[in-house]
């Protein structure tokens, strides 16, 4: 049974960092396409970064620059580095495994989702 568990959420000043983890069970972060979504009050959760299995990453435009997503494979867990940190950054941020083969980020793409962590960024 995978299991992904995130961790590293809190509250943060705008301008500052954190970096959330998901820790995962039951699947090898490294031969999966794994990402980063986020949903805020009454919003859609979207896609925030995502990186291959091969290495490469995605990031949605509005996190360019400020975010970088990683994987530690002796870990099996990946990161979500956030600097520069907005009030509009606030959100759970969700950790996904995607189906393997399906090429978007999408939610439709996602076979499993961690529980989710809190980031808030105040101004």
């Amino acid at each position: 049974q995978v299991q992904l568990v995130e961790s590293g959420g809190g509250l943060v000043q705008a301008g500052g960092s954190l970096r959330v983890s998901c820790a995962a069970s039951g699947r090898t972060v490294s031969l999966y396409a794994m990402g980063w979504f986020r949903q805020a009050p009454g919003k859609e959760r979207e896609s925030v970064a995502a990186i291959r299995s091969g290495g490469s990453t995605y990031y949605v435009d509005s996190v360019k620059g400020r975010f970088t997503i990683s994987r530690d494979r002796a870990k099996n867990t990946v990161y979500l580095q956030m600097n520069s940190l907005k009030p509009e950054d606030t959100a759970v941020y969700y950790c996904a495994s995607f189906t393997r083969g399906c090429y978007y980020f999408t939610i439709g793409c996602v076979e499993y989702w961690g529980q989710g962590t809190q980031v808030t960024v105040s101004s």
